[in-house]
């Protein structure tokens, strides 16, 4: 359901951002009467909020973190106005048609020194095809004109951020998961594109090789020796690029593979597709273990999850 709530204080502003996102700290910059609203709705595990209101410095501290609760990204796609946006030792100014992603599990603060709009995507981290590294180098990143990419992203998440109050039901979620995959896209070519990557060769081997993972999902016969032979390199390097990043082969193909089947899961455009098929769809063909490993990583079986999903 599409809500817009006001507030009329900065008292219940606070309540009201900490309550629309995650646990923050806010302080108004000027005395003085205080108006803001925030208009949005859920889809499924995504949060599209607009968000209106007047000068005043947002922060989520190391206190907030500590208190726990699920680690999110959220982009904000700025509208109206000026927004000033530090984390991880960055800041960067986002004048409208700009937007920058950042991380709820670490420290950032956000202030607006005039009144302004905004459009913040808020969802699960598990969401992003991007490694947590990854993301990490693009946090309070300014992203939008003179990038080729961000260009093009840009207005399209800021029109579906007019069409919220309209988008609901399985065309709402997909959408949602169409924003998050066209992000993924985007931080991905910001990644590759930095000069400052072209001297770390093995972490950017291990990006190109996770990539091709992802494509070949769906393969049945995606393998260490496959995946190493399709980048020139021995099955024992690339066990090595791995490890390296605290990973391994055969746990990042397992990883994606049932990221994609919870999604299809919990996609109610997906809702009479059988679950057998869901995993097959994605290289786990066999159906016992596809149950077990889904019930290894989320909890449930995938008809249980499914269930869960379309109650929720």
């Amino acid at each position: 359901m599409y809500r817009v709530e006001q507030a009329d204080s900065f008292a219940s502003w606070r309540k009201l951002i900490s309550a629309s996102f995650v646990p923050l700290a806010a302080e108004p910059t000027l005395p003085g009467p205080f108006r803001g609203q925030v208009g949005g709705r859920q889809l499924n595990e995504i949060g599209m909020m607009r968000v209106e209101a007047g000068t005043h410095t947002v922060v989520r501290t190391p206190e907030l973190i500590g208190a726990g609760g699920q680690g999110h990204y959220k982009l904000n796609v700025q509208l109206g106005g000026n927004g000033l946006l530090l984390q991880d030792g960055r800041e960067t100014v986002l004048r409208p048609g700009d937007l920058a992603i950042y991380d709820t599990q670490r420290p950032y603060t956000l202030t607006f020194d005039d009144d302004f709009a905004t459009l913040v995507l808020m969802f699960p981290q598990h969401l992003l095809a991007l490694s947590p590294q990854d993301v990490a180098e693009l946090t309070a990143v300014r992203m939008g004109r003179g990038q080729r990419l961000a260009e093009a992203v840009t207005p399209f998440v800021a029109q579906i951020g007019q069409l919220l109050p309209t988008l609901d039901g399985p065309i709402g979620y997909r959408l949602a998961m169409n924003v998050v995959d066209l992000l993924s896209t985007l931080l991905a070519d910001e990644v590759y594109s930095r000069p400052d990557q072209a001297a770390d060769g093995h972490a950017r081997l291990l990006r190109r090789i996770q990539h091709h993972i992802e494509a070949n999902l769906a393969d049945p016969r995606l393998d260490p020796p496959g995946i190493a032979a399709a980048h020139f390199v021995s099955t024992r390097t690339l066990h090595q690029l791995f490890a390296e990043a605290g990973l391994t082969v055969a746990g990042w193909i397992r990883e994606r593979r049932l990221e994609h089947c919870r999604r299809d899961l919990a996609d109610p455009l997906h809702a009479e597709v059988p679950v057998g098929a869901i995993g097959a769809r994605w290289g786990l063909h066999d159906a016992a273990h596809f149950s077990k490993a889904f019930r290894a990583a989320h909890g449930d079986s995938p008809g249980r999850y499914r269930e869960r999903m379309r109650s929720a």
